[in-house]
């Protein structure tokens, strides 16, 4: 494991991605809540959700965030300062030319959309430039993924297994290639700023 996130100024990136299951709406409210403005990288997010319900995620973080919050559309291209989920029912990728695509093509780990779908596609597309958050879940899809960014040489970050309110999601990544941080949620949305600061910089 490498040293808390706070010792080195990280080098500049271009998108974060962003995984969770079970915990998860909390888990990112705490890391996301009242980013400042102006805010200029894109956050992409995979968070699982029973198939066949209607999502309204996008309605629950437009009202609690000042960016501004979109549900994913095919062939929608990433724009600076936006986040986005996924739509239930729907694997979601990023084209090389930083594009959404919607695919239904079968579940991932038992899950669709797939966070390692989500953050496999986006370090095809970004490569170094891509950081990717891994949070509380209850099974091990986005460890796959987030080696898959790290392979890449993109930035790594796992919720800190202790913190976390089911330790499945992060303790598998872990297991399977040591992040560049594991911190708890107060740290990784430091983490988060400072990778904000850099990009504009």
């Amino acid at each position: 494991m490498k040293p808390n996130a706070m010792q080195s100024p990280p080098r500049r990136i271009e998108a974060v991605v962003l995984g969770a299951s079970a915990g998860g709406i909390e888990a990112l409210l705490r890391l996301l809540h009242d980013l400042p403005l102006p805010w200029n990288l894109p956050l992409v997010v995979v968070l699982h959700l029973p198939e066949g319900h209607e999502s309204h995620l996008a309605e629950i973080f437009a009202e609690r965030m000042r960016v501004p919050v979109h549900e994913a559309g095919d062939k929608m291209p990433l724009a600076p300062g936006h986040m986005y989920f996924a739509p239930p029912g729907y694997h979601l990728s990023i084209e090389r030319n930083r594009r959404f695509s919607l695919s239904c093509e079968p579940p991932v780990r038992f899950s669709r959309p797939s966070i390692d779908v989500l953050m496999a596609s986006a370090a095809d597309a970004y490569g170094p430039v891509l950081a990717g958050f891994l949070l509380t879940g209850a099974n091990d899809d986005g460890a796959e993924g987030l080696l898959r960014i790290h392979l890449a040489g993109g930035i790594t970050a796992v919720q800190d297994p202790n913190e976390a309110q089911i330790s499945t999601m992060p303790e598998a990544a872990i297991a399977l290639h040591s992040p560049d941080h594991v911190l708890p949620l107060r740290e990784l949305r430091a983490l988060l700023l400072q990778l904000e600061s850099a990009h504009v910089h």
